[in-house]
């Protein structure tokens, strides 16, 4: 009898082989994929404060972007900007990462918030020529590259799901998607559907 304890995605029930994470493609317009458990983290600052900025510097290698709906990467980590003292922190590898521990062991010290949201968010991505058009069937946004270009962020919905959009690319043809784990299945299915059209 085993005690270790799997997590396991919310999307577990879409993937044609059980335990690998979901691909789907349609004629060779858009291909939708899962990242399994990203490692993600709220992060709550006073960007003001250069000591806090410094010890990031020093801690995860990582510049908080002050602009609204920008991006920065960082050596482990990048930061999407959500409000003004308000970033989410992504893992820069597809998988499990400590990101709100190493935050923490950072800004020792400080005043800041740090909350562990892996579990509580899917990540999806999608890719090919047809990828704007799957998007704009249930997002209100200008996603022309001219306007969400990259190293830019936008939280948004997708039909009735709130999600946050970060294009991978400059053409506009790569998208990820970050979304509540509790509406990660209904944004996926509304996503296949709007592929099939």
């Amino acid at each position: 009898m085993s005690s270790e304890i799997k997590q396991q995605t919310p999307l577990a029930s879409l993937q044609a082989d059980y335990g690998q994470p979901l691909r789907h493609r349609t004629s060779g317009r858009v291909l939708l994929s899962e990242l399994p458990l990203v490692g993600l983290a709220n992060l709550r600052v006073d960007p003001g404060s250069e000591a806090i900025l410094d010890a990031l510097r020093a801690g995860l290698g990582l510049e908080l972007p002050v602009a609204p709906n920008t991006v920065a990467q960082g050596r482990d980590a990048m930061a999407l900007w959500l409000a003004p003292d308000e970033w989410l922190l992504r893992a820069s590898s597809d998988g499990p990462a400590d990101l709100a521990a190493r935050v923490e062991a950072a800004l020792a010290g400080h005043w800041f918030a740090v909350t562990d949201q892996t579990s509580g968010y899917s990540v999806v991505r999608l890719h090919g020529p047809g990828t704007r058009d799957v998007l704009n069937a249930g997002c209100p946004l200008d996603l022309h590259p001219g306007v969400l270009t990259l190293g830019q962020c936008a939280q948004s919905h997708f039909f009735k799901a709130g999600v946050l959009l970060r294009p991978l690319d400059e053409k506009g043809d790569g998208w990820e998607l970050i979304v509540r784990r509790s509406f990660a299945d209904y944004t996926v299915r509304m996503l296949l559907d709007a592929m099939q059209d």
